[in-house]
């Protein structure tokens, strides 16, 4: 059986709703944190600096957004969950590093490492019960 399917089977088996509540934040959080993004535009600026100077820097900038955005929507869903959260670990990774190499705010190193950890476990974990990706599974 592959990995997937025994995290799947295991998640299932294991379903609270705190978690599927956590996951639903965590998405929510993620599409609001990228439309602060997308509207205030001089933090943002700031943020990035770091990194504008390598090569693809602004394709950095548009992946960032469009990630934070998506992401969130699919994750607060629960639809390919895992593929959504594996498109948010560079980020966050990126913006637990980036407090290294710029200014260090610790409230943002903070929560990009908590927000990294979560993600870890909903990599593993999938969405759960309570979601978009059970629901279309159990229609086949």
């Amino acid at each position: 059986m592959g990995t997937v399917k025994s995290l799947n089977k295991w998640a299932n088996a294991h379903t609270y709703y705190p978690v599927d509540v956590l996951r639903i934040i965590v998405g929510i959080f993620l599409f609001v944190k990228g439309i602060s993004f997308l509207t205030d535009t001089e933090y943002y600026t700031q943020l990035v600096a770091p990194i504008k100077n390598i090569g693809g820097g602004m394709l950095f900038v548009h992946y960032i957004v469009a990630a934070h955005m998506v992401g969130g929507i699919m994750i607060v869903f629960g639809l390919l969950t895992r593929w959504a959260i594996a498109a948010q670990l560079p980020i966050l990774l990126a913006a637990f590093l980036i407090n290294f190499i710029g200014e260090m705010h610790v409230g943002n190193l903070i929560l990009s490492f908590l927000l990294f950890v979560i993600c870890l476990f909903f990599l593993f974990y999938g969405s759960g019960k309570h979601s978009a990706d059970y629901y279309f599974k159990m229609q086949q």
